[in-house]
């Protein structure tokens, strides 16, 4: 993470009030979001609300966090219907990344950062746990909310993790989808049609924010096909279950755990739904082989811009800029498109969970 060396100091004015924000020794990304929260609030005389975008008004998002903070007495073991007709457990624990932060709290705090994006173009969304202190509930019972929450689509936030210490050999993300036919007729249906075109188009955001494609467990292209997953064995919405990297390998769970990274991989989620959510508009479901080549989607909105995908560089831009009065430049020159919306929605949600106060 970039410090700056010195004292840095800007202002900025709305009417005769004159704003001031002293940094020092603090992050681009304190500089940046402090950028966020100075210019929403003396912009237009300070009388404007924020804009917000309406892409995904009307959708429910259905977010599914992985695991949870604690049993709190719950028996894990429990056996639950794994839609093949057989048993599981309940529920585990998740995995640990090698930075020692535990899966659950990296797949909440993500999951935080695009429920805000998703809110500011007009969704509502529908989370699987409601913190990430307490109970989760069952996979079956996850899979029967994303069921009956009426969403245009779920997706599940996971880490992936291939070994107790460090594997730095094995790395990248992917999408598990399941094996065809499931034995529920509608759930084989949605997640063979909806489902695939759903984790096609999130895998093409992935490989479009620059992240690689997983190297291990028989995953071809960025989609890895399984028979063991509950979520998406008995969830009758379309379903996108995705591993957003290995937390064995240190340069991955350094990334997930950080919250340059962190946003990062919210970007890259936020925009795999939005894709699907204007594609899936403008096109019937068709099945879609386990090894897919997506299509590009036209666009279905006035407000729609070139896509999130071209605001990672920015992102990367912005977190590397250690001049505030050059960071509220950038930001402000995104002007009122749905990236910058998003952007904007997610900085201080992101500067919130890692408890930081904005030097103002």
């Amino acid at each position: 993470m970039i410090k700056t060396s010195k004292t840095a100091r800007f202002s900025s004015r709305a009417g005769n009030r004159r704003t001031r924000i002293g940094v020092a020794g603090t992050s681009a990304l304190t500089l940046i979001v402090a950028s966020v929260t100075v210019a929403t609030v003396n912009a237009a005389d300070a009388t404007a609300a924020p804009q917000t975008g309406n892409v995904l008004a009307g959708k429910t998002i259905f977010l599914d966090p992985g695991h949870q903070g604690s049993a709190a007495g719950h028996n894990l073991n429990a056996q639950v219907p794994d839609g093949r007709g057989g048993k599981k457990a309940c529920q585990t624990s998740g995995a640990t990344a090698v930075t020692g932060v535990p899966e659950h709290t990296i797949n909440w705090q993500i999951a935080q950062l695009v429920k805000s994006g998703l809110e500011s173009q007009g969704a509502r969304i529908v989370l699987s746990r409601p913190d990430d202190t307490g109970w989760g509930g069952c996979i079956d019972q996850r899979a029967a909310a994303a069921s009956g929450s009426g969403a245009a689509l779920a997706v599940s936030l996971h880490a992936d993790s291939t070994a107790a210490g460090v594997d730095a050999t094995k790395k990248g993300f992917h999408m598990i989808v399941p094996s065809l036919p499931v034995p529920d007729a509608t759930v084989s249906r949605v997640q063979g049609g909806e489902g695939r075109k759903a984790s096609t188009m999130m895998r093409d955001a992935f490989v479009k924010a620059g992240f690689p494609e997983a190297n291990y467990a028989g995953v071809v292209n960025g989609i890895q096909t399984r028979s063991d997953i509950a979520a998406v064995n008995l969830t009758k919405v379309p379903a996108v279950f995705v591993e957003m990297g290995n937390l064995s390998n240190p340069d991955e769970a350094a990334e997930l755990s950080g919250k340059q990274g962190q946003l990062k991989y919210a970007m890259a989620i936020t925009s795999g739904i939005l894709d699907y959510a204007r594609g899936a508009a403008a096109a019937p479901a068709a099945p879609v082989s386990p090894v897919p080549t997506s299509t590009p989607q036209a666009d279905t909105t006035a407000e729609d811009d070139a896509g999130l995908a071209t605001v990672i560089p920015f992102v990367q831009q912005l977190l590397n800029t250690e001049d505030p009065e050059a960071a509220i430049a950038l930001l402000l020159g995104q002007g009122q498109d749905v990236s910058a919306q998003i952007l904007r929605a997610m900085l201080p949600v992101l500067y919130a969970l890692f408890g930081g106060k904005l030097p103002i």
